[in-house]
Formats: structure tokens, sequence, C-alpha cells
């Protein structure tokens, strides 16, 4: 498929126009100004040809909706832990503090870099041994993660090579080992139940408005609406657009790390899901840099007349903050461990 704008139009609804890049294209400078302008305009864009073949990508999906179909009491001895991993119930995200009753109407689960016990890494926050349904319950099921988990990492690094060059980097400065040579990279399979119909009005959610916290997500949705852009915040009233399902595709936003990295040149851009009483089912596969990584403007988006508009931070602690900030105490499903 060659690079191209995708605009959507359909059951009268808005949709955004998105640009298309192409990762077999060998035209690197085409791909580069397709997503320097996706970046300026609105952070999201699409990804084809990718690497991970369709028949990979349906399985990911299959092994996902094998998990959410379990019992509650059986996903809930997966609940995630303190360096969350594992399974995360319905409510307990809340992205949107102003405007949503109620956390978030999806389930989801956490898959981040395994490392085990043993090893001296793990004291760092997002390093660890992730938690894994048992061989005789889901089989497969950890081998099909971890699989998708490495190869979803070597797209990411793609894109990035794309990302530098638009910035005026070099092409491989973010291959570096504090950045995704040894990135905290994390996997998250979504479910959002069809039992909820959301209502902006009510402050009722699938997920509620955010950015992303990092460099850049990945996410493979299945064909059910849900996804919706803002891209201007500050706008009055707020104009959302939805995005289209593209199969095969990752639709690619930037994160609010590279919104800092790069002193608000690219900016990272609100989005939300809303439910429409479908089931639906989405892979977020989101891209951090090493837990040691120091974000500071980069040399190219600064200077006299622009100066760095945030002060550095290390990754780790950046993270930290941000995933504490929206989701509930783990204290509160005491009842459920006992």
């Amino acid at each position: 498929m060659e690079n191209q704008i995708v605009n959507g139009s359909s059951h009268g609804s808005s949709f955004s126009a998105l640009n298309c890049i192409d990762l077999s294209n060998p035209d690197i400078e085409h791909s580069v100004s397709l997503l320097k302008q996706a970046c300026l305009d609105c952070g999201f864009f699409y990804v084809v040809n990718h690497g991970i073949n369709e028949e990979f990508m349906d399985e990911v999906f299959h092994q996902s909706k094998r998990f959410f179909n379990l019992p509650l009491d059986e996903k809930m001895k997966l609940l995630r832990n303190e360096k969350n991993r594992g399974y995360t119930p319905v409510l307990d995200e809340h992205l949107d503090s102003e405007n949503q009753v109620h956390g978030d109407y999806k389930e989801g689960y956490y898959i981040g870099v395994e490392v085990p016990e043993d090893d001296p890494e793990v004291e760092k926050p997002f390093y660890g041994p992730n938690l894994w349904p048992e061989q005789d319950k889901l089989s497969g099921w950890r081998e099909t993660m971890e699989r998708f988990h490495l190869e979803a990492l070597e797209v990411a690094r793609a894109v990035g090579r794309i990302i530098a060059l638009a910035l005026g980097l070099d092409k491989n400065f973010f291959d570096k080992p504090e950045m995704l040579g040894e990135p905290i990279a994390t996997l998250r399979l979504l479910h959002y139940g069809g039992q909820v119909t959301s209502d902006p009005s009510k402050g009722i959610f699938g997920a509620g408005a955010h950015s992303d916290f990092g460099l850049i997500t990945l996410l493979a949705t299945d064909d059910v609406l849900g996804l919706q852009i803002c891209k201007d915040k500050d706008a009055k009233p707020q104009v959302w657009e939805y995005v289209e399902p593209m199969k095969g595709a990752f639709i690619v936003n930037l994160g609010d790390m590279l919104e800092r990295w790069s002193n608000c040149i690219f900016k990272s851009t609100l989005h939300r899901v809303l439910g429409n009483g479908q089931e639906r089912y989405s892979i977020a596969y989101f891209v951090e840099p090493s837990h040691d990584c120091l974000v500071e403007c980069l040399p190219t988006c600064k200077s006299e007349k622009n100066p760095p508009k945030f002060s550095p931070i290390l990754c780790r602690t950046y993270l930290s903050q941000r995933y504490k900030d929206t989701h509930v105490d783990l204290n509160i499903y005491k009842e459920h461990q006992t």
C-alpha cells in the first residue's frame, strides 16, 4: 500500500483524515514528510506493511478474547501488581477526572518486558516477571503474547527512526541503549464490554479523554468503531472525530514524553473511546525509553527564541507518577485476594 491520506465518512459521524505510512516504501523522504505533517497536525497516523502478518495479528486477538472470556474470579487471580503487570478490572482506570463520573468501562491486561526475579534489573519499577495465565487454562497464550511483544518493538523502532529524521536528528537517535535499546515497552490487551453505552453528557466513557504518557503508542483494533481524537484540546467546545479502524494496520499516536522532548513542536493528542453497545477489542503497545533516560529538550527543538519549556526528568520518575495518578489504589481489591 502506498503512503496516502485516509479519510472516513459514514453513519453521519465526523471522521479524521489520517496520513498512512507504508514501512515497506523505499522512499524514506516521502515517509518522513508524511509523518512530520501528521505529527504537526494531529499526532496520529496509520502504519501499514509493518512486518507483522495479519494471520498472527488475528491469533493475538483470538488469544486476547480467550482471556477476557474467563470467569471474573479467574481473571482476578492475575490482578495487576505494583509493577503494573496483569489484569485491570472494569473501572480500575480513571483517565479523565474532570469529566468522568466513574472510571473507564473497559478491562485490560498489562504485559511488560520479562525480567526474572533474580535479575538485578528487577529493582526497576517497570521491570520484572510478568503474570501469566496457567498453561492448562490458556495453552499457547504466553507464547503468542511474548512473540507479539518482540515483533511490535521492532515496528516501534522503525517508526522511531522516521520520527528522528522528522526532528532533524540522526536516524538511529532513538536506537541508543538509553532510548529504545533497553526500553520500557508495555503490551496492553483491552476489552470494552457491550453492556454500557457511553454518554459524554453523563460522564460515561469506554475510556476517558487522555493523552498517552510515553514516546509513541501502537494500537491495533478490531472493526468496531470507538476511538475518537480531539486535535485542539483548548477549543471550546472540543471537537471530537472518529478514527476509522483499518484491518492489518497500526494506529500510531505520539505520547507526552515526545511532546516534552520536542519542546511542543510535536504534540500528544487527546483521545478517548466511546462504547456503542457492541463489544470492542484492541491491543495497545506503549513504548517508552529506558528507566534512566533523561527526557530533556532535543538540540534541534530549541533556540534563543524558543527555549526549553520543560525541566529535564528521568523516564522512571515521570511514568511512575502518571500511572499512580490514573489507577485506583490496589488496596481496594483486597477482598478478592482473601
